[in-house]
């Protein structure tokens, strides 16, 4: 299992550092149930572009409400979806869409369980929807806390970064 921790004592984090946190601590727990590995390679609290194609997003409901995304590029689905199923996985297909969804979920849990004695705590989520494909941009309203942890993925095969890129991210406003 990798360890993924974050250096707040060297390398001021962006926002509440309880939440980045929770946020890297819950993709690290997700991937454990592939059997993958990963590198935490950067946090930002500046709403990016998705890396990936694939993208879950679900909604979560409480003292804070907003959306958490998971976004994956193929390679990386694929490769994750294989650890998940335990079989061998090589095409886009309903499972890879299928573990991204309940990767998303999985995330969403961890998360929950983290930030339950914090401001951002929210007691329910919604089911998740998977987006498939580059051509979609998503807009933050204003008064939004954002942060997302990018992670590399251990993957030899793979020649290029963006082959092993994906990141979570969380866009919460507190009610």
């Amino acid at each position: 299992m990798s360890t993924m921790t974050i250096p707040d004592q060297v390398i001021p984090l962006p926002g509440d550092p309880r939440l980045a946190h929770a946020l890297v601590a819950a993709v690290e727990d997700a991937l454990s149930m592939c059997g993958a590995r990963a590198r935490l390679v950067g946090i930002t609290a500046v709403p990016t572009h998705e890396p990936g194609t694939i993208t879950g997003v679900l909604g979560v409901h409480g003292k804070a409400t907003g959306f958490l995304i998971f976004n994956v590029c193929e390679p990386v689905a694929k490769a994750l979806t294989s650890g998940f199923l335990q079989e061998e996985v090589d095409a886009l297909n309903s499972q890879v869409v299928d573990t991204v969804g309940e990767l998303t979920n999985l995330v969403a849990g961890g998360l929950k369980k983290r930030v339950a004695d914090t401001p951002w705590a929210f007691q329910s989520v919604t089911v998740p929807s998977v987006i498939i494909g580059h051509n979609y941009q998503i807009a933050y309203a204003k008064g939004i806390t954002y942060l997302a942890a990018t992670f590399e993925q251990e993957n030899a095969a793979a020649l290029f970064l963006d082959q092993r890129l994906f990141q979570a991210a969380v866009s919460l406003i507190r009610v």
